[in-house]
């Protein structure tokens, strides 16, 4: 297949938890068709995974990083903040992965995107230090406590962009979308709960605002696959991973086979 020069080809990775790890399937999917993508903007676990792939680690070693980030551990409950988890307590694991900690030492430009909750602004970081907006995009509330920076608190940035592709439609001229926060028809039982009405509303919001941007992609995965997929269900990672993969690997052979 033949896409413009790779520092031309953008690549946006949604929010959606657990699901994130279809991400990581498919940049493996993506590097097997010797396609690595310059330019990366994510939100959310997508904003994880954007910044291993743009300081180079592989996938296995992504995969690796979720499953020794614990979401829930004892000595991290918050009793001062806002929150369950204190997400500030995250840093020093995240520094392993990240330790010279800014925009500037990754290997490609990244994009992370976080909400003020103050002003009620969407906010793209991409200059500066690091860590602190990763762990601000991903900080789910009420799960995790919001991040200050700069004197204000930021916190998850699916609440207001959950496919943040506005940072990388002009610099790129291919844009490669991953959507892990899908949408399917459900049965009437699988809304039987008030926590079960809450999500898929939440869902179907979300999905609502970004639906025109991911569909405007040149190309796009979207695995609906992955709804059985608990948003904070560690025990998901590999198979989200390997329906992100195969997904992916699907679509890039059908896309071969239609340029070659």
């Amino acid at each position: 297949m033949e896409l413009p020069e790779m520092n031309k080809v953008g690549l946006v990775l949604s929010g959606g938890g657990v699901r994130g790890m279809a991400h990581i399937g498919a940049l493996h999917a993506l590097r097997e068709f010797d396609i690595q993508p310059h330019w990366v903007s994510g939100s959310s676990v997508g904003a994880l995974v954007g910044a291993l792939y743009a300081s180079g680690t592989d996938t296995r070693q992504m995969l690796q990083f979720f499953k020794e980030t614990p979401i829930f551990r004892y000595n991290f409950f918050s009793f001062s903040k806002p929150g369950l988890m204190d997400t500030e307590r995250y840093q020093g694991l995240f520094s392993k992965y990240w330790p010279e900690n800014r925009f500037d030492a990754l290997q490609r430009p990244l994009f992370v995107a976080a909400t003020n909750l103050q002003k009620g602004e969407e906010r793209f970081f991409y200059e500066g230090e690091l860590i602190r907006p990763l762990l601000a995009s991903a900080a789910l509330p009420p799960v995790f406590s919001p991040v200050a920076i700069e004197g204000e608190l930021y916190a998850d940035g699916g609440i207001m962009n959950n496919f943040p592709l506005e940072p990388i439609r002009t610099q790129v001229d291919y844009v490669i979308g991953s959507n892990v926060s899908v949408i399917t028809e459900i049965s009437k039982k699988e809304i039987s709960s008030s926590i079960q009405l809450t999500n898929r509303t939440t869902g179907l919001m979300m999905y609502a605002i970004n639906r025109e941007k991911i569909h405007s992609c040149d190309l796009v995965f979207e695995p609906m696959e992955l709804e059985k997929i608990g948003v904070l269900d560690k025990k998901g990672i590999e198979e989200a991973y390997q329906i992100g993969y195969d997904h992916a690997a699907r679509k890039l052979e059908a896309l071969g086979r239609q340029t070659s």
